[in-house]
């Protein structure tokens, strides 16, 4: 259905012009697609908004009428003041109503449209999209509040580097590849951080900042390879109004979103993200976005700068694509193996949480001096 059949559609459906089949067909459509339903509130708000335009210009044409009939009448003069103090009490307290209604409806429009202006304008300062990575002062700030349980366990972040960049990222291979997001790694290296708080070196084998992803491979003796994952990595687009959930380092411990795939596309039409309506911040970029089967339909990795809730993440399709482009480049990679099936279809949410949590690890990445 195309945009124009779907306002078409939608109009027919406010003004009660469908038939009971039609209507029953179109509210299931209402709720299973989240954003027709979205479409179908913005244009009842929308058509609230025009009637109440036109009953204010109403109102003023009956003022204006009211007004020239008084001039004629000579009961005002041309600049507009009453003839005598009874005749103002009187045309108060025959019009009060009338004008109170007139500056209620007024401001609600006013306050409407400037709503919409600022919701449809766009950004002028400052960037539309935000990236999920974190920064060097969040970091630094995440390193101040745990302080002393820093100082308890030796990192493994050599010295003399700086630390310049963070995010999350998760395991596409058991054998210790994981994939994130190009702007997270702004460094040459990196360590990363399992859910138990445990560290590991890795190196970066492939960087793609077209698609905005990136492969790390972790080289730690003190890895233990996982047997498998408990995950599959999805090759075909997913369904609008799916539930959707993330699991990320936005804080220094792992944290657990949910939320919803909005649209097919991301910002702009952008055709290798989705959109989706999720809580999303700075450390959360390079996370992966599940669906109740348990297969990874994105990577989280930008937000919407003025919009709550509404994030992007890379299709997980572009994962292989990924893969393939750093097999091409690297033999030593021939070797990376994607899931191509789950062991959480069925399962509980907590269970599923549980599974997923210790695949996903803390990127930091830092650069030598």
């Amino acid at each position: 259905m195309d945009d124009i059949q779907l306002l078409a559609n939608i109009e027919s459906y406010l003004a009660g012009e469908m038939s009971p089949t039609e209507v029953a067909v179109f509210e299931a459509l209402r709720k299973k697609t989240p954003e027709i339903d979205q479409m179908v509130v913005e244009h009842k708000l929308f058509q609230h908004q025009i009637e109440d335009y036109a009953a204010t210009q109403n109102i003023k044409h009956t003022l204006h009428e009211v007004h020239a009939k008084l001039l004629e009448n000579g009961d005002v003069n041309e600049g507009g003041e009453l003839s005598s103090k009874a005749q103002v009490v009187q045309l108060w307290n025959r019009y009060k109503r009338v004008t109170a209604i007139a500056a209620s409806v007024g401001g609600i429009i006013a306050l409407v449209i400037s709503g919409l202006v600022a919701y449809f304008s766009p950004v002028v300062n400052g960037n539309q999209i935000q990236q999920l990575s974190k920064d060097i002062e969040i970091i630094k700030r995440n390193q101040q509040y745990q302080g002393s349980l820093i100082n308890e366990v030796k990192s493994k972040i050599p010295n003399g580097v700086t630390v310049i960049s963070g995010g999350s990222g998760f395991l596409i291979d058991a054998k210790g590849f994981i994939i994130t997001n190009a702007h997270v790694l702004k460094g040459t290296a990196a360590v990363v951080v399992d859910s138990k708080g445990k560290e590991y070196t890795a190196s970066i084998v492939h960087i793609d900042t077209k698609k905005d992803l990136a492969i790390l491979k972790i080289n730690d003796e003190d890895f233990t390879p996982l047997k498998s994952l408990p995950y599959s990595i999805g090759k075909s687009n997913a369904d609008l109004g799916d539930e959707i959930f993330t699991l990320g380092y936005p804080r220094n411990d792992i944290v657990y979103g949910v939320g919803y795939l909005a649209s097919k596309t991301g910002f702009n039409g952008d055709s290798l993200s989705y959109q989706i309506q999720i809580s999303a911040n700075p450390g959360n970029s390079g996370g992966p976005v599940l669906n109740n089967n348990g297969e990874v339909i994105g990577v989280l990795s930008t937000r919407q700068a003025q919009a709550d809730g509404v994030a992007f993440a890379v299709k997980s399709k572009n994962i292989y694509e990924c893969v393939n482009e750093a097999k091409e480049a690297n033999a030593d990679l021939e070797n990376i193996k994607i899931p191509g099936h789950s062991s959480m279809k069925g399962t509980s949410r907590k269970l599923q949480i549980s599974k997923v949590a210790d695949c996903v690890f803390n990127v930091k990445a830092f650069s030598k001096k």
